[in-house]
């Protein structure tokens, strides 16, 4: 006999920030309707946590809530196939990609899975994103191009309206509207979907697999902004700090380009 589907899968990819995950965790559960039929799987790629005091106490931590499932990886496989690691596993209507610095503010899910319920040609949804003061992230943008890669590197209000643009500013936010690139620290889509794409491109190891995967989606449905659910994300950017994330983001530029195609602008 077959297994019940669940209505919602999750998957959190750790790395060295257990703290930030428990927060996610907690007011996941704490704010989404007990009648949703929900797992969580997170997808640990800290390699070298394997046994520490800190592994043992989260694991621990995470052991309280039985809809929770911890999945070692033993490497760091990198974001997008920390997200694919559990695919053979979902079985689901809809699945959702959670950064490690999400936190719930409300039961987000359930009024996502209405509003895709609704509507069959949404393939995936990005809620209303908003930083820890309740200012809106600039996490919609459209079609990725160098001149924007570019100037996303350029402090100030250099070329202001160009940034506007491709970060979507001119969009009614109090509505719905479809979007070419979503970043990837909460999207919900249906597993069907992301089963049939084959989840994320692994051979990104970490950024611009979003804006792939948003690209493919695209192409057959439709990501659309939904303004009905609102969650925080804390979002440290950390490839503007750090030169060797830099360098990994640069090399997932190239692929991506490589992949569909360079457009200047």
């Amino acid at each position: 006999m077959s297994e019940k589907k669940k209505d919602l899968s999750i998957t959190i990819v750790a790395y060295h920030n257990y703290d930030d995950i428990l927060v996610a965790v907690s007011t996941l559960e704490q704010y989404t309707s007990k009648k949703l039929d929900k797992i969580v799987y997170i997808v640990d790629n800290g390699e070298d946590c394997q046994g520490t005091p800190q592994q043992k106490a989260f694991v621990e931590k995470l052991g309280e809530y039985p809809d929770v499932k911890y999945c070692f990886t033993g490497e760091n496989v990198g974001f997008g196939k920390g997200h694919n690691y559990v695919m053979e596993s979902l079985n689901s209507k809809y699945h959702a990609v959670v950064n490690p610095d999400i936190i719930f503010v409300e039961d987000a899910f359930t009024a996502i899975i209405d509003y895709m319920d609704k509507d069959d040609s949404v393939g995936m949804c990005i809620p209303h994103i908003v930083d820890e003061a309740g200012n809106m992230q600039k996490v919609y943008r459209r079609e990725i191009t160098v001149l924007d890669l570019f100037l996303r590197k350029i402090k100030g209000n250099i070329f202001q309206s160009r940034k506007n643009y491709h970060t979507m500013q001119d969009m009614d936010y109090t509505k719905c509207f479809n979007v070419p690139f979503g970043q990837g620290s909460f999207l919900v889509i249906r597993t069907e979907l992301f089963k049939k794409l084959n989840g994320f491109d692994d051979r990104f190891f970490m950024y611009m697999e979003d804006a792939d995967l948003c690209k493919r989606v695209n192409s057959i449905s439709k990501l659309m902004y939904y303004p009905g659910a609102k969650v925080i994300h804390k979002w440290e950017k950390g490839s503007h700090k750090n030169k060797a994330l830099m360098k990994i983001h640069f090399e997932s530029m190239r692929m991506y380009f490589k992949k569909w195609g360079i457009k200047w602008f």
